[in-house]
């Protein structure tokens, strides 16, 4: 796993410390410009409803792993050359973590056909985006994934506790979740939001990671 070692604002998130790096530099200003415009309009469209959130938004986190994951894989062949296997398959394994956020949250929050439409587009403006983004600016890429989930880590946790005052009920966990995670088999939504909430905290801490690190671009 590669070690995080950016400079940090701290703060407590329902009892939990929520780790984002300060922007240091133009690359990072712009990445947390980007993430705040996203989320911004996320805000905006979505409001209090963060099971349709999750399934429009876990359908473009899906995209930067698998994106660069291909693109370091290319690489690798062009280059000809060994040491990439680690990045490639921590990135993939984002990507299919990613997936399964989604798989889950269609279980729980059904879309409507505009959401659907949504998703459609927004996966295709943003796997564009993100592709000429990566080749071009692969730290700036990294880091911007970074506070994308940072920011899922924070909407997770207004989540969470909309789900503790009772304004959204806490029903049981879809299936998919208790197999995926290995809950238990009375375990409830808000079980699997404190397990794909920390899941997104470990991509931002993996993406950051790369970003501070120029080897691994």
């Amino acid at each position: 796993m590669f070690r995080y070692e950016s400079a940090c604002l701290a703060t407590a998130l329902n009892g939990v410390e929520h780790m984002e790096p300060v922007p240091k530099d133009f690359s990072d200003k712009f990445a947390k410009s980007l993430t705040m415009f996203f989320r911004w309009f996320a805000d905006t469209f979505f409001a209090k409803r963060y099971g349709n959130r999750a399934v429009v938004l876990e359908t473009v986190a899906g995209v930067p792993g698998m994106v660069a994951g291909m693109w370091i894989h290319l690489k690798s062949l062009r280059k000809m050359q060994t040491g990439y296997g680690p990045k490639i398959r921590t990135l993939l394994e984002e990507a299919e973590n990613e997936r399964m956020h989604l798989m889950i949250f269609l279980e729980i929050a059904k879309p409507s056909t505009m959401e659907r439409l949504l998703v459609l587009f927004a996966q295709l403006v943003f796997w564009h985006f993100y592709f000429i983004l990566y080749v071009f600016f692969p730290k700036t890429a990294h880091r911007m994934v970074g506070y994308f989930e940072n920011q899922a880590v924070i909407s997770y946790t207004e989540y969470l506790n909309e789900i503790d005052s009772g304004r959204i009920e806490n029903i049981a966990a879809p299936k998919i979740a208790i197999d995926y995670y290995k809950l238990q088999p009375d375990a409830k939504l808000r079980d699997v939001v404190i397990a794909v909430r920390n899941d997104e905290q470990g991509h931002a801490d993996v993406n950051h990671d790369i970003a501070d690190n120029p080897i691994l671009n």
